[in-house]
């Protein structure tokens, strides 16, 4: 039943249809105006992403085994040269979990200042990366591997961080941690476990505190008060251990030693693991602007700077973080200076206050590194895999991560997934099975048909007894030479022994083309053209009727049969619709209705004579309406109508014509008078011919309240009386009403939510 809205105007119309053009505000100019605007968002962001960035920036430097400065060096470079040379106006890059396993690993086999001299590389391979322009290919891993290896470094980093929350220190391996772990917990320290549950329980519970507090950083919050209450424990606790002043950590990388393969192996690790984490951090952070989109590859250069900074000055390697991004533009940031200031909060901290990092209990880093191990696990991320067929993908992948390495576990992800990814592809159904009696049997092949499916094809081919006719209905979207001469000798012989093979091309791919070159895979938009297109479209046909009627056997007969089978004995429509006779106009595209929905009436100009010199109309709407029962009427104009011409040019027409067109004079004088809908669709762009055919339709709806048989149904049993109009050269339909017009458009998501 059409669906009604409020009339609107045209210029409502043209607004809808530039729906997604963006009108982004000019960037201000004005220096003062831009000092105001920095104060107003970017500063308090900047100050709020400091406070969660500084715990965050100390907890990776612990787990990852490299000085705690380190950290604050990182996170200072990460918020001023990725800031500034960034693709994104609003991204927070820093020291990140999800390099803290492959550091620690770097640092104990190469030591850290040959850690920095990777860290360089890395970063000189991401330049490398956004010079190439192909950040976009990097994407292209497959989420269910990313989000098994962030599951599979959360792992690790709570298995080492459980040691150092127990007192001791965190391992080499999660193996190693798994088989120690035992020990560990017969001697726990007291105070350092005391301090780590007070921090999880902290920002476990920071939720639930009121609106206002949570304005401060959870993470920061439980740091300080794990600081506060740490003097006050009767027993030790293990403190952060900063040697001198920040400036004295800053110190030149060296040459490493050992296996260069090792090296070149630590390096793409990085330098992949840095690029795809501040990819997919810039996609999620435009999702909160639509109108926000970040240049990627020279994302991935601002990236790379970073890290060749924070490498040569001693620092960590750093990414775009999602949680520290995203706290940033939900705090108000605007421009990139919310993120220099940032890096620059942190560096003036490090610098003026490092005897108070000293003062953070080891213990707490651990509970708050721990707290996000656990958090990097999502749920979420689980049920999706299961529900995707993808589990056995991210089981495998976390468990190489774990017990292996992080490049081993990222490269078994990616070798599963995509020969997950070949078998769907490649995967074909075929079924053969008898239908009403034995003497028919029907062959379904669905999917991608090439010489792997010969095996299966041949046996299934082989279920068919002899003497049985058979319809192979063929849904595959990709045919191989191979695939289509099995078929074709099976149907050759078959045939020779006097029974019967109908072939059903529902399909992209069609045997036709198989045979005649290379095999491609084809596109459904083919098929589609080939069921609407008119007959010109594909080809001079001597006699289009016999021609199109064999393509509709051939074709989707064998799915129109079920339906018109049921329709047998309901000869019940839905609509009564009455349209144009213009070749153009196919009612049953238009409102995406099948066999049974429409009870269709159809002449010159779609008109409703109220003087009885016409019967065909009237005998039609009172059929629809006492008969069938139908519970809408329709009547449905279109643009360039030439009837609608004719009448506005004042054409003389025949006897038979002419007479007809009388029955529209009445619409030709409402449009002359300063019709409703003629204004309407006027301020909407259309021509005037078009303007007339819109005031014709509603000049029939009027025609259709005043019909006794309308009016009963509409009082009786709510029948709906609707008015729509095509529009031919954007084959959109819009909707008609008495005195105005109104889009489709905004229809979309209500209908879509509809139960049907």
């Amino acid at each position: 039943m059409p669906v009604h809205v409020p009339p609107v105007t045209g210029s409502t119309i043209r607004r809808r249809r530039n729906m997604f053009d963006t009108d982004s505000a000019p960037p201000t100019s004005h220096p003062l105006a831009r000092i105001r605007a920095i104060g107003r968002g970017d500063l308090p962001a900047s100050i709020v992403v400091f406070l969660v960035a500084l715990p965050l920036s100390l907890g990776v430097a612990l787990a990852s085994g490299a000085p705690v400065a380190a950290g604050l060096i990182a996170a200072a470079i990460g918020g001023v040269v990725a800031g500034l040379l960034g693709g994104s106006a609003v991204q927070v890059s820093g020291p990140t979990a999800s390099l803290t396993v492959v550091v620690a690993g770097s640092v104990q086999q190469f030591g850290w200042a040959a850690t920095c001299f990777i860290t360089v590389l890395a970063g000189l391979v991401q330049i490398g990366f956004g010079l190439s322009r192909i950040a976009r290919g990097t994407l292209a891993i497959a989420p269910v591997v990313v989000h098994a290896m962030l599951a599979g470094i959360g792992v690790l980093i709570a298995l080492q961080q459980v040691h150092v929350l127990l007192g001791g220190t965190s391992l080499s391996s999660a193996a190693a941690s798994l088989s120690q772990l035992p020990h560990q917990l017969m001697s726990v320290h007291g105070g350092d476990l005391c301090i780590g549950l007070v921090v999880i329980a902290i920002l476990i519970g920071w939720k639930f505190v009121p609106r206002r507090l949570r304005a401060v950083p959870g993470p920061l919050v439980a740091v300080v008060v794990a600081t506060l209450l740490a003097p006050l424990l009767p027993t030790r606790v293990e403190h952060l251990v900063l040697d001198g002043s920040l400036l004295d950590a800053v110190g030149p990388p060296a040459l490493p030693s050992g296996s260069w393969l090792a090296v070149a192996l630590t390096v793409v690790t990085i330098a992949l693991i840095a690029s795809v984490e501040s990819l997919l951090s810039a996609v999620a952070v435009d999702k909160l602007a639509p109108g926000r989109r970040t240049n990627l590859d020279r994302e991935l250069i601002g990236q790379g700077a970073a890290n060749v900074t924070s490498g040569l000055l001693g620092g960590l390697p750093v990414a775009a973080v999602i949680v520290r991004s995203i706290t940033n533009a939900n705090a108000g940031a605007r421009s990139r200076a919310a993120t220099v200031m940032h890096g620059v909060w942190i560096l003036l901290f490090a610098i003026a206050f490092a005897g108070a990092v000293q003062r953070i209990p080891k213990a707490a880093l651990a509970g708050l590194l721990i707290l996000i191990g656990v958090q990097l696990i999502k749920l979420a991320h689980i049920r999706l895999a299961r529900r995707t067929g993808d589990l056995y993908v991210y089981l495998t992948t976390v468990f190489g991560v774990v017990f292996l390495n992080l490049l081993a576990g990222m490269v078994i992800g990616l070798v599963l997934a995509f020969a997950l990814l070949l078998w769907r592809v490649v995967r074909v159904t075929i079924i053969a099975e008898p239908v009403a009696s034995a003497r028919r049997w029907v062959v379904t092949i669905d999917g991608t048909c090439t010489f792997l499916a010969l095996p299966k094809l041949s046996a299934e081919l082989a279920k068919v007894p002899a003497g049985a006719d058979v319809t192979v209905e063929m849904t595959v979207d990709f045919l191989d030479h191979a695939a289509c001469e099995l078929i074709t000798d099976w149907a050759h012989d078959r045939q020779s022994d006097g029974t019967t093979v109908d072939f059903v091309e529902i399909g992209a791919a069609r045997m036709a083309g198989a045979l005649s070159g290379p095999p491609q895979r084809a596109h459904a938009r083919k098929v589609l053209d080939e069921l609407l297109g008119p007959w010109r479209r594909n080809g001079n046909r001597v006699d289009p009727i016999v021609a199109g009627i064999a393509a509709y056997h051939r074709g989707h007969a064998h799915l129109m049969r079920p339906h018109l089978d049921g329709l047998r004995h309901r000869p019940d429509a839905d609509t009564f619709f009455l349209t144009c006779a213009d070749a153009r106009i196919v009612p049953n595209v238009i409102t995406n209705s099948g066999p049974g929905d429409l009870f269709t009436v159809r002449n010159v100009g779609n008109l409703v004579p109220v003087d009885g010199t016409d019967s065909s109309v009237e005998a039609g709407l009172i059929y629809a309406l006492e008969k069938l029962d139908v519970r809408a009427v329709v009547v449905c104009g279109h643009s360039s109508c030439g009837a609608m011409d004719a009448l506005y040019r004042g054409v003389q027409a025949g006897p038979g014509l002419g007479d007809w067109l009388a029955h529209a004079r009445p619409s030709l004088a409402r449009f002359r008078s300063g019709h409703p809908v003629a204004a309407a669709a006027a301020a909407a762009g259309f021509p005037e011919v078009d303007q007339l055919a819109m005031v014709n339709v509603a000049l029939q709806l009027e025609t259709l309240h005043r019909h006794p048989a309308v009016r009963r149904g509409i009082e009786d049993r709510g029948v709906a009386v609707s008015g729509l109009f095509f529009d031919l050269a954007t084959a959109r339909v819009i909707e008609v009403t008495i005195d105005g017009i109104a889009d489709f458009d905004d229809m979309g998501d209500r209908v879509a939510a509809e139960p049907v």
